[in-house]
């Protein structure tokens, strides 16, 4: 029996067991908010906004400072490493690095506290790719690249909750009227014909390429937002509508309403396209790579010689950041201990928000000062969702791993990740306790950051157990426990303007090379913003959040700091 067959027929069969009566009685509902600690950031935004930091208790140095933990800090760390430099230090506000790539458990069953996928890189991405052949995840065979299957999403993939049932795919088919399927296939080419016109890349340096100013397509795409796009355009049903909407939230916490044309368009054309029902699909192309907690897996590893080396330092609040003739001065509060460490450098990679560059670094060079100025974020959660036993479902497709329901009733809800379905075991995958990842992007939502900061883990919790109710009505009486992470600046958000604003930066001559200019000589591009002993790192850079542009400016800052 296949797979997919074998999902269907036992999920029918614990929905009849339910029916029968034999499901356990309700219980208490534990839980709580876990991965980031908040009140460590707003520690960090008192001190600063006093102005007066605590003294050091004691100076410590290094040759390399990388501030900032999550994966652009990581892939810095890592290219240090490869060029030989081992004499550097991590320093980390959480307990764990990863940024918004971490993972976690609930209840001992492994689940992402972030990103918690990686679609198959494509060329662009080789610095990617590289890190992927290390991990042993690709190797090439009879002179091809091949992944390795255990890490690859299992089938079935994906599925829609729409009008009472579950559907395969992300696309509204089954009962659209034949207008709707026509404006899928006119979106699908429309973006193949911009992907022919102008080059769409992933990660967006390469887009820029080597000192190359925008292409008009690109500044056009730019100026307004994408909803204005498909409204110029006779983009109007409402499916479609839905879907692009649902895209932009899930990869830039915002609707089409506020992320630029250039932004929508980039979701597609940088990776696979766009594929109406019933065309072919390259499906080695549209892989993606996924464990039973996300991108934590990745960072994990990452950070594991780190840790084995005694260069990663958790719980440690970067509290200033100034550049010398000499070197770099960074002063970090360590939280266990309350103490205030500097540490003395030659070079320092930034690899923090840029809003939070903007307040450590003193003085802020003037492009960080417009960046932070100029970026807007968006704020996230993720609920992970513990079940003791699979849960009811509705009619129609198998449970897939990603799941998504049409119009949530929760604003900005994604729907969730199961994070027992890459288990090759199918019966352990039936039988067993596992976790929902449901998730939410609040960009759209007046006070979000406020909410979260204010509101009970409960709150959260209540609404995500609600609109998961309808496709599974006993989820309430399988949840044992629910964990919430928040983020209140997840991810920057591409409005209309970032690409622009961005691409100025990337094509300013850092300040390193002057002695250069001076001399008339060519000056080497730099795919990252650099002064003359600081290198800038994070996927704010590129004005959205994904792992391919944060671990791609991670590799280039610390291919600068190494010299």
């Amino acid at each position: 029996m296949q797979r997919r067959q074998f999902l269907t027929a036992a999920t029918s069969a614990a929905g009849a067991l339910l029916s029968a009566g034999c499901e356990p009685a309700p219980r208490a509902l534990q839980g709580g908010f876990a991965g980031i600690d908040l009140e460590r950031g707003h520690q960090v935004r008192d001190l600063l906004a006093r102005g007066a930091l605590p003294a050091p208790g004691l100076v410590r140095r290094a040759q390399v400072v990388i501030a900032g933990g999550g994966v652009a800090g990581l892939a810095a760390a890592r290219a240090l490493r490869l060029a030989g430099v081992n004499d550097f230090v991590l320093l980390e506000l959480e307990d764990q690095a990863g940024g918004n790539s971490r993972g976690s458990a609930v209840n001992g069953v492994p689940c992402p506290m972030g990103a918690h996928y990686l679609p198959v890189p494509g060329d662009d991405a080789r610095e990617v790719q590289d890190l992927l052949e290390e991990l042993g995840l690709r190797q090439r065979v009879a002179g091809r690249w091949q992944y390795d299957e255990r890490h690859l999403c299992h089938s079935p993939q994906e599925r829609l909750y729409f009008q009472g049932q579950w559907h395969e795919g992300l696309l509204p088919v089954q009962g659209v009227a034949p207008s709707t399927l026509a404006q899928y296939q006119r979106f699908a080419r429309q973006v193949q014909t911009l992907m022919q016109s102008a080059r769409f890349a992933m990660p967006m340096l390469k887009t820029l390429g080597q000192k190359r100013p925008l292409a008009p397509i690109h500044q056009a795409l730019d100026a307004i937002t994408f909803e204005a796009w498909l409204g110029t355009h006779g983009y109007d049903d409402p499916h479609l509508r839905w879907y692009l909407d649902y895209c932009c939230r899930d990869d830039y916490g915002a609707s089409t309403a506020r992320v630029s044309a250039w932004a929508g368009i980039h979701y597609f054309a940088s990776r696979h396209g766009f594929h109406a029902p019933g065309e072919p699909v390259d499906e080695a192309r549209e892989a993606v790579l996924t464990w039973p907690e996300g991108n934590g897996w990745l960072t994990q590893r990452l950070a594991a010689p780190l840790r084995a080396g005694g260069q990663l330092r958790t719980g440690c609040s970067v509290l200033r950041i100034a550049e010398g003739r000499h070197g770099v001065e960074v002063d970090a509060l360590h939280h266990a201990s309350g103490q205030v460490e500097r540490w003395q450098a030659p070079r320092c990679v930034v690899a923090l928000p840029v809003f939070v560059a903007a307040r450590v670094v003193q003085p802020a060079p003037a492009f960080l000062q417009a960046a932070a100025q100029r970026l807007q974020w968006a704020p996230w959660l993720v609920a992970n969702i513990h079940l003791d036993a699979p849960l009811q479902d509705r009619p129609g497709a198998a449970p897939a791993w990603d799941n998504v329901l049409y119009q949530d009733a929760n604003p900005g809800g994604l729907g969730y990740v199961d994070a027992g379905h890459q288990r090759l075991n199918t019966g352990a995958l039936l039988a067993g306790p596992t976790v929902l990842s449901y998730y939410q992007a609040l960009g759209d939502q007046p006070q979000a950051r406020e909410q979260l900061a204010t509101q009970p883990w409960t709150h959260w919790a209540d609404a995500a157990l609600a609109t998961l109710g309808a496709p599974h009505p006993d989820l309430a009486r399988r949840a044992t426990r629910v964990e919430i992470t928040r983020y209140g600046h997840a991810m920057s958000i591409p409005v209309p303007g970032t690409l622009q604003f961005m691409s100025q930066i990337g094509l300013q001559r850092p300040s390193t090379h002057r002695k250069a200019l001076s001399n008339g000589e060519q000056t080497p591009w730099l795919p990252t913003p650099t002064t003359d002993r600081l290198a800038f790192a994070h996927s704010d850079w590129s004005g959205y959040s994904v792992f391919e542009e944060a671990f791609t400016r991670g590799h280039a800052a610390g291919g600068v700091a190494a010299g």
